[in-house]
């Protein structure tokens, strides 16, 4: 377990399998868990803490992030809130777009993000004094350095989920669910090889992949200047994709399923 907060609220990032992060809040007493895939890695924490689970938050249906959820729920009688998917029957309180949710006196804005599935959404709290910066929860939707596959949805969904994300605070942390930085960022120097901010964060994240720490959680600041699925909008991007497809005058949604359909085949 790795805190990455100690406010008022701690925040630590629980590695599982080979490259996910489940994500553990808590106040010292009680505790909230994102995307837990694995029980035994949650309750392993919550005793070393010596916490109760009081609230299991989902972001979508995949296995490695609610492989746990019903061991979590059946030991710890906890809520488990997440989207209105026949995916996640262990769902007690479904929530929707826009929707607040106070949870251990945390306010968070649910924010529907389909793309990587139909049912994804995220999670934003706003800074706070128990929190420090704002933060965000968005399992496989938005990497650092990257996005997540499109498996069921459409990529100008995607696109469209990812622009409702960008636009957040620029300090906000980026929560998301693995650790393939590294690999996302040498993608990215494909598309951009002549961007000074993403040269100098490969070098960066390379030292500390080495050294194995963690590069998550990220901040969108440093998203917005490196990560080109939040960048399909930037002339170099643009150009990258007209070049991949051998076509001029690519829009929006084109160039962002161009670097999409990319990066599925690097």
């Amino acid at each position: 377990m790795n805190t990455v907060s100690t406010l008022p609220f701690s925040i630590s990032r629980l590695p599982a399998f080979n490259d996910n992060y489940l994500w553990l809040i808590d106040d010292g007493r009680r505790a909230i868990t994102v995307d837990p895939g694995d029980a035994k890695v949650v309750k392993n924490a919550l005793i070393e803490r010596d916490l109760k689970l009081d609230y299991i938050l989902t972001t979508h249906h995949h296995g490695d992030h609610t492989g746990g959820v019903s061991e979590l729920q059946a030991e710890f009688g906890a809520e488990v809130i997440g989207p209105d998917s026949t995916n996640i029957p262990q769902v007690t309180q479904t929530v929707n777009d826009g929707q607040m949710i106070e949870l251990l006196g945390i306010a968070f804005t649910v924010i529907t993000v389909p793309g990587h599935t139909l049912d994804h959404i995220a999670y934003f709290a706003p800074a706070s004094n128990a929190l420090g910066q704002p933060l965000l929860f968005c399992g496989d939707t938005l990497f650092a350095g990257g996005c997540g596959r499109v498996f069921e949805g459409s990529f100008a969904q995607m696109r469209h989920s990812l622009d409702k994300l960008k636009v957040l605070p620029k300090d906000t942390r980026i929560h998301c669910a693995h650790e393939y930085t590294q690999a996302n960022l040498n993608f990215a120097k494909v598309v951009e090889p002549n961007n000074p901010v993403l040269t100098q964060r490969i070098k960066i994240v390379s030292e500390q992949r080495a050294n194995n720490i963690a590069t998550v959680p990220s901040l969108l600041a440093d998203e917005l200047a490196t990560n080109p699925f939040l960048r399909y909008d930037k002339t170099a991007v643009i150009a990258a994709a007209s070049q991949r497809l051998n076509k001029k005058n690519l829009v929006g949604d084109e160039v962002f399923a161009a670097i999409r359909e990319w990066k599925d085949n690097f």
